[in-house]
């Protein structure tokens, strides 16, 4: 009975290492969770910030493209028109410069601008009377 007995009897230390397992196991599961915690919170916001300048670059097109159609609308008041122009619209601005290439040929350079982010646009006209004749818009992306 005596050798049940003393079978029977718990090491007097095997509770601290049960609790030193157990303290171990929560703060390696802990240190992962807040690692992974961390890792999404900073993938949400570097998302957050490329949409915010997608959204502003979309914009500032938007800008450039309104004062190209400005100069047009100029062009189309006055058939000689030279010069340029700027807009004020929302939390941008944008500005058009027409220049002559002789006898009805324009170009139209803009920039919208929102920001830091700014978007260029040039545009190639051809004839003015009858009607406006563009033979070229595209985004540039200097000039």
């Amino acid at each position: 009975m005596h050798t049940k007995k003393h079978f029977m009897a718990r090491h007097p230390y095997a509770d601290l290492k049960a609790g030193y397992i157990t303290l171990m196991s929560v703060l390696l599961v802990g240190a992962v969770g807040g690692a992974i915690a961390v890792s999404l919170l900073l993938l949400g916001l570097g998302s957050s910030r490329t949409s915010f300048a997608l959204e502003r670059s979309y914009q500032a097109k938007a800008l450039a493209d309104t004062c190209a159609e400005e100069a047009l609308e100029q062009i189309r008041g006055n058939t000689s028109f030279v010069g340029g122009g700027n807009l004020t619209l929302g939390a941008g601005t944008c500005s058009y410069t027409v220049a002559s290439q002789g006898v009805e040929n324009r170009t139209i350079v803009t920039s919208g601008t929102v920001g830091t982010i700014i978007r260029k646009v040039e545009i190639l006209i051809d004839t003015i009377n009858p009607q406006i004749r563009v033979t070229s818009w595209q985004e540039v992306s200097d000039f």
